[in-house]
């Protein structure tokens, strides 16, 4: 099967509006009759919901790809929305333009036969430098913002069970950039996942310790650095989405890596 790497250079900008993120681009990264990638930035919620009153990535889209408006299992409040990115996690998503795309995303995402990278800056140095974190998820009694988890292998309840496998990539003393792919898609996953083994993501706020929420981050470093699939015409498309520079700035210029 071929497989399609585009890169940002050849997308096109669509402004993000003083509203949401001003100085910032939402970039477009490919774009055909079926789909929309974009390389959505951190701060940019994907949809509208309880406490957002900013503008949302949805609105941007409906803008730019009117026809995308009736598309999807609930397109009044997520039109083409297969997947999504929390508000304060970047890089690269999936939308489609019309339902018959949706619906063979959506399998695609079902059967887990999306492969999803990320990149995570977390807190310390792990000490197994691989692995892999998997137990059950679901909301929080205490506070139904948060997620919460229960490690070790699930034999019940199969619906909640989650998955994620980490690789160090570099080490810089008090910190460690992993690469993460989750192989299921739970609310906060990786997030949740990584505080649970004690490196939470650096400038997450709502899954980490009273010593880091201290700290003044620029972001939450956490981003969506590559997604493949094999689309509708049988070829295996992979898109990237870089190490954003927030991430670079942050270990003082330091190459993030990100394929």
């Amino acid at each position: 099967m071929e497989v399609f790497t585009p890169t940002l250079r050849r997308g096109k900008s669509l402004p993000a509006g003083r509203q949401a993120l001003p100085g910032t681009m939402l970039k477009i990264i490919f774009q055909n009759k079926g789909y929309i990638v974009v390389n959505k930035p951190a701060g940019l919620a994907v949809h509208s919901g309880v406490g957002i009153k900013e503008k949302t990535l949805v609105d941007f889209l409906v803008d730019k790809f009117p026809e995308i408006k009736n598309v999807g299992d609930e397109p009044e409040m997520r039109p083409g929305i297969v997947h999504r990115l929390d508000k304060d996690t970047s890089g690269v998503m999936v939308v489609a333009r019309n339902q018959k795309t949706f619906e063979y995303l959506k399998n695609l995402f079902k059967k887990r036969e999306v492969e999803k990278k990320y990149l995570a800056l977390v807190y310390g140095e792990l000490k197994n430098k691989e692995g892999k974190i998997e137990g059950e998820m679901g909301r929080s009694k205490r506070d139904f913002r948060k997620q919460s988890f229960v490690r070790g292998k699930v034999e019940v309840r199969k619906e909640r069970y989650s998955l994620t496998h980490y690789m160090v990539i570099k080490e810089f003393g008090n910190y460690s950039l992993l690469e993460v792919s989750p192989k299921t898609g739970r609310t906060h996953q990786i997030r949740v996942h990584l505080h649970s083994i004690g490196h939470p993501v650096v400038g997450d706020r709502k899954y980490s310790f009273k010593e880091y929420k201290r700290q003044k981050c620029a972001r939450m470093f956490l981003h969506a650095n590559e997604i493949v699939f094999v689309g509708q015409e049988g070829k295996k498309m992979r898109f990237v989405s870089p190490a954003p520079k927030e991430m670079k700035e942050h270990l003082g210029g330091v190459d993030c890596g990100g394929k």
